[in-house]
């Protein structure tokens, strides 16, 4: 999942969209360095990221893409279907998608100390709005060039728009099949068990 997933999958307030975005940007072990509403939520984007790679309808999306792009197969798969849920957004969202993304850049533009390279990117990510922007699918063209620029191998992108649209029909079908079960996922992830 990408970031305008792993926002919606964790839930509305500032310490959950916070640590929602910090899972990319915080690598290693939480040690009290954050909120610990926030490093909750890192752990809820973690847990997120081990489900979707071992979900079988993922796996099913991730063979459909051809042997050269199989090694970022992944990250296509990710950016496409937050291109999904930007796209659907009435489906799964609560409310408008220009809200949320509103409220997410408000958040981000109030926190004065964003960690590593989220501090560099989040004023571009609000000024071009990358979240609702999403909705256009010739947007995860320059979303995928960018990606390839911090790639040891970005040749193994190149192409990857074209195999997109020849696979728009049936990959937009395994996120229908597999959002569902992951926002449940979510859900039992941060509601309380009796």
């Amino acid at each position: 999942m990408n970031y305008l997933a792993h926002l919606h999958l964790g839930g509305p307030g500032r310490e959950r969209l916070l640590g929602s975005l910090y899972g990319d940007f915080v690598k290693g072990p939480l040690q009290g360095l954050y909120d610990p509403q926030i490093e909750a939520a890192i752990a809820l984007h973690r847990r997120i990221d081990m489900y979707t790679d071992r979900h079988p309808v993922v796996d099913v999306a991730l063979s459909r893409f051809s042997t050269v792009r199989r090694r970022y197969a992944g990250i296509v798969l990710d950016v496409f279907f937050d291109h999904c849920l930007a796209r659907d957004w009435a489906l799964y969202g609560e409310g408008p998608l220009l809200d949320f993304t509103s409220q997410v850049y408000r958040v981000l533009a109030a926190e004065p100390q964003l960690p590593g390279r989220l501090a560099q990117i989040a004023p571009y990510m609000a000024a071009d709005d990358w979240l609702g922007s999403y909705r256009e699918f010739e947007v995860l063209g320059q979303v995928l060039r960018g990606i390839s620029r911090r790639l040891s191998r970005p040749e193994e992108l190149a192409g990857a728009m074209e195999e997109l649209v020849r696979l728009y029909e049936p990959l937009s079908e395994d996120f229908r099949l597999f959002y569902p079960q992951l926002q449940d996922f979510a859900l039992s992830q941060t509601t309380p068990q009796n």
